[in-house]
């Protein structure tokens, strides 16, 4: 049972049972997560929202005596159904009934932050402001009086900056006390303009009685007078096809009602801010305009990107790596030898298992999550200072080169990170036609575990010149997904031009305790995976290279890598190589793990150098970082695409490009180096 509910304007909000439910709203690039992450800490769950695939959070935290559940819902400009993402956030609004919903604002751009709330308001659900980043707002110029934007809004405005945890605490008391009926609450709802108030009162009395239970009446007679799709089909069906032909003609004869709509909204906002922002004189420049000069120059920006990139990398191989090497060389061969000890008298087979198996797939695994612990830092940091949004900006002409729209980056972007989601991810494209280009274009995107993996390897194999080696991996990857891009795009039918809107959100200084929260998250995903599917994968590996004789050499492992060796051959790779190459299909982290079976796991690093030279080093990585998708990849293309004949189509277009670009980079790399 819910613990508050709003009754009408002007009435307080009653007390009912424990826990409360608290709903957290707020556009993009409002610093959401960071609220989110301070009020519920490490306590939180990442899943799916059902039957969807938007990202969902929950988190909990205890105030005063009393536990919350909050929900973060995903970031939307409005509540109108242009996505899936404004679909679930005004849907849960609605129809969960959350006790509080808090509104994240940024100060910094409090008019159009103001929008969202103009649409949230009028859903009977009481809300707080948190009124975040104002420390980026006073920066700017901005003047803002916070006492006085909540005496013209009628509700609970929290001052914040929760980057440095400041009014996390007075959030958490305004919940409280509005949870339980101490506040005092009389928002000041948007209005529409007079001259169309006249058919708002008109759809308003034709879906009298059809309206579904939890949905406002009024705020069901503006989506419909807006246009949207989703709010048009669950009318259609509530008020049948007569009573629906009338709702269409209205709506077409008050055509001009949007317009008067939007209008009001921005009109309550004028009123809103009136006595309560003030905005810098003159035109003052600030400090992310100085930055974007240069950031996201056309030019100048890519240079910036690659040298972000290599720096990145560097960072990583003096701190991360050189920490993982220094765990393989002394703490891994310690453990084996301590679990041999332990052994003494065990069957040959169990003691191999464990050391040769388990200890020295996994071992070198979980060492390697020490590199991946920075490396997984240093993406948080770019992301969370705001650089990420400069990469898809910059890349924006690229994406319309290949055919797509400009939002096809941020799928593609999400494959960085890993291609499940990216591919997941490609609902936000505009059309069908940009959806399949997107998502056959997603397994070309080297997944965090392909370039860790790739990062592992260049320095063993290039000493210095791993990062430039690196760098040129996954370019070489991006021009091979261009010039897949333009095959697809002249293929395909319904060639199509669009453009792009984004938002650039202000630079501001990392949060160390969000940047946890993710390295702690993306961690805990893959220790989750390196405790089920690679360690059954490792298990597999050692079982195939023990048996039947206990000499790898003459194991069944051995008969499947002789059998791939004409491609070894061209390659300058053995059988070892070749396997552990296959064994990416089930994770591409596997190939690590499967190194440290078959070549002993102790000194991988030297073990590598000696039997693999640098020019077959290189065939490895190319033929790596080109491979078929992984077997989670591979499953979500086929449900994306609706098809198995485009997950085929990609799994032998990447199988004959990897293994033709790596070939092709051995035997280069043999004449050079």
């Amino acid at each position: 049972m819910r613990q508050a509910e709003f009754m009408s304007k002007g009435k307080r909000v009653s007390k009912k049972k424990l826990p409360v439910t608290v709903a957290l709203a707020g556009q993009p690039n409002v610093g959401k997560s960071t609220v989110f992450n301070a009020m519920t800490g490490m306590n939180q769950h990442v899943g799916n929202w059902p039957g969807k695939t938007v990202e969902k959070k929950t988190g909990k935290f205890n105030y005063n005596g009393n536990d919350y559940n909050v929900v973060d819902l995903p970031g939307t400009y409005s509540l109108t159904a242009n996505s899936s993402e404004e679909v679930i956030a005004r849907d849960f609004i609605i129809r969960e009934k959350p006790d509080v919903v808090v509104v994240v604002v940024n100060a910094a751009a409090l008019e159009r932050n103001l929008y969202l709330v103009s649409e949230v308001l009028p859903l009977k659900t009481p809300v707080i402001i948190a009124l975040n980043m104002l420390d980026v707002a006073e920066a700017e110029g901005h003047k803002i009086k916070p006492e006085a934007l909540e005496k013209n809004l009628g509700i609970k405005v929290v001052p914040m900056i929760a980057t440095k945890n400041k009014g996390v605490d007075n959030l958490a008391r305004a919940i409280d006390q509005l949870a339980h009926g101490k506040n005092g609450y009389d928002p000041q709802l948007p209005e529409i303009t007079d001259s169309h108030r006249a058919a708002l009162v008109d759809i308003e009395n034709r879906i009298e009685g059809y309206v579904p239970l939890d949905y406002p009446k009024t705020f069901v007679a503006l989506k419909l007078l807006e246009g949207d799709n989703v709010i048009k089909e669950t009318m259609k069906k509530a008020l049948g096809s007569f009573r629906w032909a009338g709702i269409e003609k209205a709506v077409h004869d008050h055509d001009g009602a949007v317009a008067a709509i939007v209008k009001g909204r921005y009109q309550w906002i004028e009123r809103m801010i009136k006595t309560s922002l003030k905005h810098p004189r003159g035109r003052q420049i600030n400090l992310t305009a100085r930055w974007d000069h240069y950031a996201a120059h056309p030019v100048w920006g890519f240079f910036i990107m690659l040298a972000m990139v290599t720096v990145a990398l560097l960072l990583t191989k003096v701190t991360g790596l050189k920490l993982t090497w220094i765990a393989m060389d002394h703490l891994l061969p310690v453990i084996k030898n301590g679990a041999s000890a332990l052994l003494i008298g065990a069957p040959a087979w169990i003691s191999s298992m464990v050391t040769d198996g388990i200890i020295s797939g996994l071992g070198v695994l979980t060492i390697f999550s020490v590199f991946l612990i920075f490396f997984f830092a240093l993406m948080g940091i770019l992301e969370d200072v705001g650089y990420m949004a400069r990469v898809g900006y910059l890349m924006h002409r690229f994406m319309q080169k290949i055919g797509l729209h400009g939002k096809s980056f941020f799928p593609l972007g999400v494959g960085f990170a890993c291609n499940v989601p990216g591919v997941i991810g490609t609902r936000v494209a505009e059309t069908e036609r940009s959806r399949l280009m997107t998502i056959l274009l997603t397994p070309f995107v080297p997944c965090i575990a392909q370039t860790g993996v790739t990062v592992f390897l260049a320095p063993i194999f290039f000493g210095w010149a791993g990062p430039l080696v690196i760098i040129g991996l996954i370019l070489m990857n991006m021009i091979v997904l261009a010039f897949t891009g333009i095959l697809l795009n002249r293929g395909l039918p319904g060639r199509e031009r669009l453009g792009l809107i984004m938002e650039l959100p202000l630079y501001h200084w990392p949060n160390p305790r969000t940047i946890g929260i993710y390295v702690f998250q993306q961690m805990k995903h893959f220790m989750h995976r390196a405790g089920t599917i690679i360690f059954s994968v490792t298990v597999l590996i050692w079982a195939l290279g023990y048996f039947p004789h206990g000499d790898m050499e003459t194991s069944l492992l051995a008969s499947i890598g002789h059998f791939l060796m004409p491609l070894g051959d061209l390659m300058g790779l053995s059988w070892k190589m070749l396997v552990a190459l296959f064994a990416s299909f089930i994770a591409k982290e596997t190939a690590i793990a499967t190194m440290g079976v078959l070549l002993g796991g102790g000194d991988l690093a030297g073990a590598l150098q000696a039997t693999v030279s640098p020019a077959a080093g290189l065939g490895f990585l190319v033929t790596h970082m080109l491979f078929i998708p992984c077997v989670a990849t591979l499953s979500v293309i086929v449900d994306e695409a609706r098809s198995w004949k485009w997950a085929l189509m990609i799994v032998v277009y990447l199988f004959i490009v990897a293994f033709g670009m790596g070939i092709l980079a051995y035997q280069g790399a043999r004449l050079i180096i």
